[in-house]
């Protein structure tokens, strides 16, 4: 699966949202300032051609709507991140942020908690 540029993932972002719409609608959802009508639609073109948005024809209108669900991007996406990143190492990931975003000792034990839920979860 391709990775999607900055402008492509957030119009992606907004189709998720939205499920589908037309081009207007995805300039809708931007915040001030958005961007141009002919950008959004030029941008949501590519992202057909790159097989990641598809469209329903009414005359010359086109309404828009993702083919690739956002989870299935976010594990591609991810993979890739932790590959290029962390040397496909979750230690070498937690460590990272760990060391660098002073969490706090409640978000450590939440993080805890929630890989002995996974562990118990995968021991049955």
């Amino acid at each position: 699966m391709n990775e999607l540029t900055r402008a492509e993932e957030q119009i992606m972002q907004i189709l998720w949202k939205i499920e589908k719409g037309f081009v207007k609608d995805v300039v809708e959802f931007f915040p001030e300032p958005k961007p141009a009508y002919n950008t959004v639609s030029t941008i949501i073109r590519i992202l057909e051609r790159k097989g990641f948005v598809g469209h329903n024809a009414y005359g010359k209108t086109h309404e828009y709507f993702p083919l690739v669900k956002k989870d299935d991007y976010s594990k591609a996406f991810f993979g890739t991140f932790l590959k290029n990143y962390f040397g496909n190492s979750f230690n070498r990931l937690v460590s990272f942020f760990s060391d660098r975003e002073n969490l706090s000792i409640e978000e450590l034990e939440e993080m805890r908690r929630l890989i002995d839920v996974e562990i118990s979860r995968k021991a049955k």
